[in-house]
């Protein structure tokens, strides 16, 4: 079966996606989301860069920068309380350098790859199971 891409001859012109690509990927993937689930998103913020900070490595005892591909940062709504204000808002960090990496190791589309991080994350905001996640997801695809 030929590839997009065989031959040394075809890659020479193409570059790694950058934070902007996987920044539309992730829109694109959030797009295909159930609107329910989506609906209950509101205010979360997602976010692209290539690798977690120096302060998230040390406070998830990572031993490498490759090691995280998505981070949900704030408080999950399973766990807000109208008491309790709100400091800041719920973010979705996806790591571009670490989701790359993965991606050249894996037989997996990069946009499979993409939404599979996204969806994990955003499940962490909801507190949702494994198996929850994988539901929404297939629903994506």
């Amino acid at each position: 079966m030929k590839r997009q891409f065989d031959g040394p001859q075809a890659w020479r012109g193409v570059a790694a996606p950058s934070l902007a690509d996987i920044e539309v990927m992730a829109a694109e993937a959030y797009g295909r989301l159930p609107e329910r689930f989506r609906g209950l998103c509101e205010g979360l913020i997602i976010r692209v860069e290539d690798f977690p900070t120096d302060e998230v490595l040390e406070s998830m005892k990572l031993e490498s920068e490759f090691d995280l591909l998505g981070l949900f940062q704030g408080v999950g709504l399973p766990f807000r309380s109208e008491s309790a204000p709100e400091l800041m808002p719920n973010m979705i960090w996806l790591y571009r350098r670490p989701i790359l990496d993965y991606w050249a190791e894996h037989e997996e589309t990069l946009g499979a790859i993409v939404t599979h991080v996204l969806v994990h994350e955003i499940g962490h905001h909801f507190g949702l199971s494994d198996d929850d996640m994988e539901a929404i997801e297939a629903s994506v695809d």
